[in-house]
C-alpha cells in the first residue's frame, strides 16, 4: 500500500466533520433554511458546470489532437475544471467553496501547473514529453561538470565543432 493512501479514510472523516461544523455555524448565523438553500444552490450550480466543464475539456482535447499538439495542457485544465465542478456539486459548503475557487482563472492556472508538475514527476520523461510537449532545459555556462569514470565521455560535434555544454534539469529536482 502506498504511504499516503492509508491517510485517505482519516482525511475523508475530517472533511465530513469540517463540513458539518461549517454547516452548523452557517445555520446559526443565517438560519437553517438559508443554509440548506445555499447548499442546494451550490450543488445545482455544480451539476450545471459539470456538464459544461466536461464538454469544454473534451473540445480542448480534440482541438489539440487535431492540430497535432500535445494535449496535456488541455487535459490538465479540463481535469482541474471538472474537479472544481465536482466539488461544487458535492453537497457541502467547504467543498463548494473549494470547487468555486478552482473555477476562478488565476487559481485554476495555479492548480493546473501543480497537476502538470505532479504528473511530470510520476510518469517517464518520454510520456511527459508526449503529453506536455518538449521540456525546457537550463544551460549553464562555465566549466563542465565532471562525469563519473564509469561512463566514458563521448565528444559531441554540433554545428561544425561548436558545442554548448548543458544539462537537462527536470522540474522539481534541482
Amino acid at each position: 500500500m502506498r504511504r499516503g493512501l492509508r491517510f485517505v479514510p482519516l482525511a475523508l472523516l475530517l472533511a465530513v466533520v469540517l463540513e458539518i461544523a461549517v454547516f452548523v455555524l452557517v445555520g446559526r448565523a443565517l438560519g437553517f433554511g438559508a443554509a440548506v438553500l445555499l447548499v442546494f444552490a451550490a450543488s445545482l450550480l455544480g451539476l450545471v458546470l459539470l456538464r459544461r466543464e466536461g464538454m469544454r475539456a473534451w473540445r480542448g482535447f480534440r482541438s489539440a489532437t487535431t492540430a497535432r499538439q500535445p494535449p496535456g495542457r488541455q487535459v490538465t485544465d479540463g481535469l482541474v475544471g471538472l474537479g472544481g465542478a465536482l466539488l461544487l456539486a458535492v453537497p457541502g459548503l467547504v467543498s463548494g467553496l473549494v470547487g468555486l475557487l478552482l473555477l476562478v482563472p488565476p487559481v485554476r492556472r495555479l492548480a493546473r501547473s501543480g497537476v502538470q508538475r505532479t504528473t511530470e514527476r510520476r510518469v517517464s520523461s518520454m510520456v511527459a514529453g508526449d503529453l506536455f510537449g518538449p521540456r525546457t532545459v537550463r544551460v549553464r555556462q562555465g566549466a563542465p561538470q565532471p562525469t563519473p569514470p564509469a561512463q566514458p565521455e563521448q565528444p559531441v560535434v554540433v554545428d561544425g565543432g561548436r558545442a554548448i555544454e548543458g544539462e537537462i534539469i527536470e522540474p522539481g529536482r534541482n
